[in-house]
């Protein structure tokens, strides 16, 4: 089955004419995604990339049938992006924008309390279900069909892992970038969930870096579960100093449970194959597979 996106996803492009709108969107197109449309604001009723752009969502989606949107909207107007996406009812809304105001963030988490939507980022690559479905900017070719599931807070780690566990001739069912901001829709223990109640993927890698309690979360669930599938674990940020951000916003050691040291404690404890460089990612997954 594979988690959130499949063959049958009816996706729509918010910010569909812009610049990285229209380059990410012929890519998914390239890939064999269903894109049925687009939104711009004030561009409606003419066409993109041979679909239909629209003024607003809830347009694209009555017209349409699209459950799925991803956002190519500037931070200012994203947070605004995700919330007409939602009222219009998409049950899984991707944003790929960085920078959007953790004020905003606090906003939009709020109003998908009450909401069958689901976020996945923002400043995240997207899900790919290999071969089936592509809704984000990650590299399609890297992802190979198969039954490993990647749950990954970095994009660039999420194709790297996605390249070795095909090197290791294993294959993805699906891949989720979580998205490297403080305040995210789903977080790494609910897209580890999904995973764990899927029936076509056998394991797991999940990929965390430094700052929040998102992996300890995850690593204890993962525990809860008796550990019914295994899971192979990376925490970036080895090497950060505290109190500084690295790269992402939410990538910042405040506490003593913020440290890479920590968090892979943790993930150990709680039965994770913890590795301590993303070389070994594959080679470790191909090891415990065939422990099996």
């Amino acid at each position: 089955m594979s988690i959130l996106v499949n063959k049958s996803s009816k996706v729509l492009v918010q910010g569909f004419t812009g610049t990285e709108g229209t380059f990410h969107a012929s890519q998914m197109i390239e890939y064999g995604t269903q894109v049925v449309g687009g939104v711009t604001p004030g561009k409606g009723g003419g066409n993109h990339l041979d679909r239909r752009i629209f003024n607003t969502v809830a347009e694209c989606v009555k017209e349409t049938g699209a459950d799925v949107s991803i956002i190519f909207v500037p931070p200012a107007f994203a947070a605004d992006a995700i919330m007409e996406a939602a009222d219009a009812g998409v049950a899984l809304v991707v944003c790929i924008t960085e920078g959007i105001p953790v004020q905003d963030m606090v906003k939009v988490k709020n109003v998908l309390k009450g909401s069958s939507t689901r976020l996945i980022g923002p400043n995240c690559p997207g899900v790919i279900t290999a071969g089936e479905c592509k809704v984000g900017i990650m590299p399609g070719f890297v992802f190979k069909q198969g039954r490993i599931g990647i749950v990954s807070k970095s994009g660039t780690l999420t194709y790297e892992a996605a390249d070795q566990v095909a090197k290791a001739g294993l294959g993805i069912s699906t891949a989720v970038g979580i998205g490297g901001d403080p305040i995210i829709g789903t977080t790494t223990k609910e897209a580890v969930e999904l995973f764990m109640n899927d029936a076509d993927t056998d394991a797991i890698v999940m990929i965390g870096e430094i700052g929040g309690g998102m992996e300890a979360e995850a690593a204890r669930y993962i525990q809860s579960t008796g550990n019914k599938k295994p899971v192979v674990g990376f925490i970036a940020g080895q090497t950060a100093p505290p109190g500084r951000r690295m790269g992402h916003a939410g990538a910042i050691v405040g506490g003593a449970e913020d440290t890479a040291e920590a968090k892979m404690k943790i993930m150990a404890e709680c039965g994770i194959h913890v590795v301590q460089s993303p070389a070994d990612i594959g080679a470790t997954m191909a090891r415990v597979i065939g422990k099996k």
